[in-house]
């Protein structure tokens, strides 16, 4: 008779053979083995048997109650991201706890060659905070013989060395566990290597200076499911599955799949179904979402409060967490009632543009840009309800900020128009530990304006608009810059011949992605084309150009379903000197049937400098930046509504004074707009008043 038999087991059975027996004590009991060769092996009337079933074995669902019994109190089942898992609530220990004699029912010795299942989710965790997932404890002198535990960024296998009284530990680096997202991890144990799996990825492997002990006495000792048996240590996250596997590497068994992170071998049926009451009244297993509702002022939002809710008695809202900021699930409508002032803020120096961003458990920010080098450039930050000075930063007669992140870094670049070369401009990266933006990369420009950050396919690029040589040649290429993962940092990916850029937006229709640069002088006229060009083939090529004069800014937006572009005209100049500032600026919207930018309507405007979109309620509405109207820089800068057939019409007229940028941005006090001024240090803040 022909047998498949794990070759340590083949060589213990010829060692038995020899004393003509096959179920003494020791290791004739030997379990789980991974490897294995062909055998032609006489059936004798005693087989040799290994000390529980090569079967996967659930010891989840062991620590449960028997079937059609109530959950013990110490678990408590709780749905998160759609899936549901366990909870350690209880004091006592030993209720999520069974003897090992349970399932080693032959004899009493632990695999040697094993694999081991679990499908968690954990919140962060603190440093230097240990969680057992599981633990397999001598009862008597609580001695640790086995445990699994997970501490910050950390797996560790813990192993009672029989006969040399110590510990060993083998321990997983840098595997991001602890992140509120589910994991199923495979531990494979055979003699001195450890392969962990984690989500079906490929496989990280250990060699330990000793193989996994051959005769791990389990006698006596009890599973502890989610502790070591003590309240120190206990798993506070949820726990979905986790199953011991004698004899083989599961990852066969589980992978690929295509949901890797719940990738199942042996989940608790109770887990999977919510059976019901006999007499159809609701579930015999009653469960909670991990979801709760906070009510009451701004709570924080952050990784650790992701797809937690949040109710705005003020608002009448309701609102999720998404691990950056809180989103509208549901709220009252609201519409624009009137516009008041709310903060007047002096910024270093006269500001050419202002950026409003948020970073992750720090809150609200904006980045002033400042024109005069010897003050440098002010970084802001919301606190109770206004914006208060918080970082300075040295630049050169800056233009502009720009932020973006990438990972979970956070970044600023600014446009620096130096008067020495090589002309530098200056990407700033958010140090988490000292709480302030530091110095990171230097690049190259001419003339910078303005930067555009974007993200296609995974992968992120800057793109710098260039204005000028030193020479004042305005016909010089602007730079994209591509994100490299394994330099972390920028570099050279593309050039587009531009001409006096001021501006690039970029925006995604469908699957295609555009930029569009404002192209603004060529050294003659400011009526010229500005391009838009289209991502093809892994590089932007031109798709369509339009006359602009003076173009400064394009802003591009979309209203039920309708793509527009709206682009500031602020001078209409030629070299034959003459000069006017009150021209239309015009709205496109992408025509379907000509795959093209078609003029939609026009707005008078006034050396217009930015446009800026924004929704309160279910109302779109445009800002304008009027600046100068060639004898006065104080201008009424108009708020215009989206009134559907109509177009854009104006609502609102606000007294500005040299107006050079808008942005528009909502706190817990409502929602508001701001304004930079080119010609003073006086910035504003207005509030837009709902009902």
């Amino acid at each position: 008779m022909v047998l498949f038999v794990p070759q340590v087991v083949r060589k213990m059975m010829l060692m038995r053979s020899k004393k003509h027996s096959l179920h003494t004590t020791g290791m004739s009991c030997y379990p789980l083995l991974l490897t294995g060769v062909l055998l032609t092996v006489p059936v004798q009337s005693h087989s040799w048997r290994p000390c529980t079933d090569l079967l996967p074995l659930d010891l989840l669902s062991r620590a449960l109650a028997s079937p059609g019994q109530s959950l013990p109190t110490q678990l408590q089942m709780v749905q998160s991201r759609g899936s549901r898992g366990f909870r350690l609530t209880g004091t006592m220990a030993t209720a999520t706890s069974f003897p090992a004699s349970q399932i080693f029912t032959n004899c009493n010795y632990f695999p040697a060659e094993f694999s081991l299942v679990a499908t968690l989710k954990i919140l962060r965790l603190k440093h230097k905070t240990s969680e057992y997932i599981f633990s397999m404890v001598k009862e008597g002198p609580d001695l640790l013989l086995l445990g699994l535990r997970v501490s910050e960024n950390h797996l560790h296998l813990v192993i009672m060395s029989p006969g040399l009284g110590r510990r060993s530990r083998v321990t997983f680096r840098d595997i991001n566990l602890d992140d509120n997202r589910w994991h199923t991890v495979v531990l494979a144990v055979t003699g001195q290597h450890a392969t962990l799996t984690i989500d079906c990825r490929p496989p990280l492997e250990i060699k330990q200076i000793q193989s996994f002990p051959s005769a791990l006495s389990t006698k006596g000792s009890r599973f502890f499911i989610g502790s070591r048996g003590q309240w120190r240590g206990r798993f506070t996250g949820l726990l979905r599955q986790l199953v011991l596997l004698p004899g083989s590497d599961a990852r066969p068994r589980l992978c690929p799949n295509s949901e890797p992170s719940l990738a199942e071998l042996s989940v608790p049926h109770v887990l999977k179904s919510t059976p019901l009451q006999p007499d159809g009244q609701g579930p015999l297993y009653p469960y909670e979402a991990e979801t709760r509702v906070t009510v009451g002022d701004h709570p924080p939002c952050s990784k650790r409060e992701h797809g937690q809710l949040w109710f705005n008695t003020q608002s009448k809202g309701l609102f999720i967490c998404d691990g950056l900021m809180w989103k509208t699930l549901l709220q009252s409508k609201e519409r624009l009632d009137y516009v008041e002032d709310y903060e007047d803020l002096y910024t270093r120096s006269k500001t050419l543009d202002i950026e409003v961003f948020s970073i992750p458990s720090e809150g609200l920010f904006m980045a002033a840009a400042n024109k005069d080098s010897r003050l440098g450039s002010g970084i802001f930050r919301w606190k109770n309800g206004s914006f208060h000075f918080y970082q300075n930063i040295s630049t050169q007669e800056a233009r502009a900020w720009k932020h973006f992140t990438i990972d979970d870094k956070t970044f600023l670049v600014v446009a620096d128009l130096r008067e020495v070369e090589p002309e530098l401009s200056v990407i700033y990266r958010w140090n988490k530990r000292r709480r302030r933006f530091v110095r990171y990369q230097a690049l190259e420009t001419h003339g910078a304006q303005d930067w555009e950050a974007f993200q296609i396919h995974n992968n992120s690029f800057l793109v710098v608009a260039n204005h000028r040589a030193r020479d004042f040649n305005y016909n010089i290429h602007s730079v994209i810059y591509r994100w490299n993962p394994d330099t972390k940092l920028f570099e050279v990916n593309q050039t587009l011949q531009t001409t006096g850029a001021f501006d690039w937006e970029f925006f995604t229709v469908g699957p295609y992605h555009f930029l569009v640069v404002a192209n603004t002088f060529d050294g003659r006229t400011t009526t010229i084309s500005s391009t838009i060009y289209v991502w093809l083939d892994g590089h932007f090529k031109s798709f369509q150009n339009i006359t602009t004069v003076g173009a400064t800014d394009w802003e591009a937006f979309q209203i039920d379903g309708r793509f527009f572009l709206v682009v500031a005209n602020s001078h209409k100049f030629a070299d034959t000197g003459q000069s006017l500032y009150s021209l239309n600026s015009t709205v496109y919207e992408l025509n379907s049937l000509t795959q093209t930018f078609i003029r939609f309507q026009e707005i008078l405007t006034h050396s217009a400098l930015d446009w800026e979109f924004f929704i309160i309620g279910d109302e779109k509405f445009l800002v304008v930046a009027n600046s100068h109207d060639g004898s006065s820089y104080s201008l009424n800068s108009i708020i215009y509504r989206w009134q559907g057939y109509e177009g854009f019409v104006p609502v609102h007229s606000l007294p500005t004074f040299g107006c050079r940028d808008w942005e528009h941005f909502r706190t817990d006090e409502g929602s508001f707009l701001i304004y930079s001024s080119a010609t003073s240090r006086l910035s504003k803040v207005f509030r837009l008043r709902t009902y």
